[in-house]
């Protein structure tokens, strides 16, 4: 079983590992049991296949010379964040303005619109109605904490 130093440790490193690569971010760390760790990166410009595996390469080599979970064996995966997954950070929502999400309320309610704008403590998403003349436009402002959570659509 993972425990919160361990974690803390591997997160710590990613973070150190990519700051200069202003890019690229950190999202989450997720373990399974059996020592299964997933590393989860978002970047403003995508993440690429070479940053996973360097970044792999990187923490096992620490993992395994800083003996994080002494001598037992681990699983390790990097990968980039999957646009299907709900947004969880607030560098994730700037980073997907202008393009469509479905958001899901606390209450079971869904809205989905083109997320506008973001800040600390809401985002904007503008919504259509109709079709051809009779289309309006409308901004919906959605408070974080009404927020289940948002994933991004993908459109064609």
């Amino acid at each position: 079983m993972t425990t919160s130093t361990e974690l803390e440790k591997i997160e710590e490193f990613v973070k150190d590992f990519i700051t200069e690569s202003k890019d690229l971010f950190l999202v989450e760390v997720k373990t399974a049991p059996g020592n299964k760790i997933t590393v989860l990166l978002d970047g403003d410009k995508g993440v690429t296949i070479d940053n996973c595996t360097v970044i792999n390469k990187a923490l096992y080599k620490f993992i395994e010379e800083n003996e994080v979970f002494g001598n037992s064996n681990f699983s390790l995966e990097v990968s980039s964040f999957g646009v299907d997954r709900p947004l969880q950070l607030l560098r994730q929502y700037k980073k997907n303005i202008g393009r469509t999400v479905e958001v899901l309320l606390n209450d079971g309610t869904k809205s989905e619109g083109v997320l506008t704008d973001v800040n600390e403590d809401e985002i904007k998403i503008e919504q259509k109605t109709g079709k051809g003349n009779k289309m309006t436009k409308q901004t919906t402002t959605i408070l974080f904490n009404q927020i289940k959570h948002t994933t991004v659509l993908i459109t064609f």
